[in-house]
């Protein structure tokens, strides 16, 4: 059975786009124009995922998201925001959005992300035994990481840090996020000093990751095992 997604946009044209791009996947799709109506279907025919648009007529975009998260607490959401709302992407992963597409975005990319949510949501609660991505190695049992077929030692607070990452792979982490997951410091500078170490010890070139990247503004996101490595920004 397909899944259903429900695309909550006030936008004609972006609903057809959706509509005609999902569909040539195997998705089912549902069409809200306002919050009130995403609720309404939300509750009589339910969804497996929703793609929400934060600037909706009726409601704000975060406070649909807070109801759905309370009503519908593992229910995936990908929100699609404007290129330059940093602020607004931020609160809706603090509030439990799964991941966020930047308008305009590629079809490609939103399937990607798609998939990655849809796996978290079916995926069996607990810790993968070994995470593998671009000749990283993780055991998540053993506590041993390696890069290739060399043994990477790690300080225990920054295998912490990688540990969370990896348990959510493929999906943005806030700097908030991580920084509650692996309580260290309120200073957004010692997460990034960690960032840093571990990309000295995991990247092939650390100054152009390949596997943890940074979303800007926003924090990071550890690459998901069957995604395609992009060409990242120097630095971040």
């Amino acid at each position: 059975m397909s899944a259903r997604i429900l695309v909550v946009d006030d936008e004609p044209p972006i609903r057809k786009l959706l509509r005609t791009g999902l569909a040539t996947q195997g998705y089912a799709i549902l069409e809200a124009p306002n919050g009130r109506a995403a609720l309404d279907l939300l509750g009589r025919e339910g969804a497996d995922l929703v793609i929400l648009d934060l600037g909706l007529p009726d409601m704000g975009g975060h406070d649909l998201l807070r109801a759905i998260r309370a009503r519908f607490p593992g229910l995936p959401v990908v929100v699609l925001s404007s290129r330059d709302d940093e602020a607004g992407k931020v609160e809706a992963l603090d509030h439990g959005a799964d991941d966020y597409v930047t308008k305009p975005f590629g079809m490609a990319e939103l399937l990607a992300r798609l998939r990655t949510a849809l796996r978290h949501q079916l995926a069996v609660q607990g810790e993968r035994p070994v995470f593998r991505v671009d000749g990283l190695s993780v055991d998540l049992v053993r506590r041993i990481v390696r890069v290739g077929d060399a043994e990477v030692k790690l300080t225990p607070r920054e295998y912490d840090f990688l540990r969370v990452l990896v348990m959510h792979a493929g999906k943005v982490l806030t700097h908030a996020q991580l920084m509650h997951a692996v309580p260290s410091s309120s200073d957004p500078q010692y997460l990034r000093v960690y960032i840093r170490q571990l990309r000295q010890k995991l990247e092939a070139d650390p100054e152009r990751p390949r596997i943890l990247l940074t979303e800007t503004g926003v924090g990071y996101r550890l690459r998901a095992p069957d995604e395609a490595p992009a060409e990242p920004p120097v630095g971040g």
